[in-house]
């Protein structure tokens, strides 16, 4: 049986159990105070811990797997192995300072005081960059540091940066970008090793899923060959004749990034009636 570790609460958290629910890995998840749940269908126990213990009890082999925050990964640098990055609860690492200040670049740091939850992740930007700062080192409430006159700047997770507004600090630097990844313990047994295959089969169908769709349309039998070059599918589409002598209905997989570049060729090569439909699951 896995082990796997997820957040307990939290938009990571939800993300998560949204994941493995679509992958068809049934588990009780509805107590907020639950600390472990064992699947109904697949050989899986989940682990409701903090995020910041996660890579932790992933590395010591207490849980095989974990999903984790790229920053949290990196900030504890623990010796994982990182199996897949899963595209979700998407944030970044910034710098910022006191509205009204003027920024000109890192090097307006040198010597002053940051305060952060991301000691190593800053520092190592830091050294990269050639400045030295005082990083203080803070678990919670970054944002206040500068108000109290702990520090002149700071660096903490942004998602939609109204908690910076509302403390009076403007973002001025990107330092990191995160998501959400799937890690591992270092040596997982064969069996269990197999049981990861299985996981990622699930997750890639899921996720192929989500960014295509399924389209059909109806066009004249001449227009198939120019409609398919904008909508070529997984293998070909799939063309079966209409009873109006001439037209055929084109049934077909598009990217979902592609598809509002293409629509207007597609409708210029004589296509019509066009559905677009959301796929469940996608396995190449």
């Amino acid at each position: 049986m896995l082990r796997i570790a997820i957040q307990k609460s939290g938009r990571l958290s939800d993300d998560s159990i949204k994941l493995f629910k679509e992958c068809g890995i049934q588990f009780d998840s509805s107590s907020s105070g639950k600390l472990k749940s064992i699947s109904a269908n697949f050989p899986a126990e989940f682990l409701f811990l903090r995020d910041d213990d996660i890579p932790g009890y992933v590395e010591d082999g207490v849980a095989d797997l974990g999903i984790v925050g790229e920053n949290v990964y990196t900030e504890t640098g623990r010796q994982v192995t990182v199996v897949h990055k899963l595209g979700f609860s998407k944030c970044r690492l910034s710098l910022a300072i006191p509205r009204g200040t003027q920024w000109n670049g890192v090097e307006d740091l040198q010597g002053r005081g940051v305060a952060t939850s991301y000691p190593r992740i800053l520092g190592n930007y830091l050294k990269e960059n050639g400045v030295e700062a005082d990083i203080h080192e803070i678990s919670g409430s970054v944002e206040i540091a500068p108000s109290i006159g702990l520090a002149d700047a700071v660096c903490d997770i942004v998602s939609s940066g109204s908690t910076l507004l509302s403390n009076g600090l403007k973002e001025v630097e990107v330092i990191y970008r995160s998501e959400a990844i799937l890690i591992a313990a270092p040596n997982l047994s064969d069996e269990k090793a197999l049981l990861l295959d299985k996981i990622m089969f699930r997750i890639k169908a899921v996720q192929a899923a989500q960014n295509h769709k399924y389209i059909l349309l109806n066009c004249p039998a001449d227009a198939v060959d120019k409609i398919m070059q904008y909508i070529p599918g997984m293998k070909a589409p799939t063309v079966l004749p209409l009873v109006t002598e001439g037209w055929v209905s084109l049934h077909s997989v598009i990217n979902e990034n592609d598809f509002w570049t293409n629509i207007e060729k597609i409708r210029e090569a004589g296509a019509e009636g066009i559905l677009v439909i959301p796929i469940e699951k996608m396995i190449r």
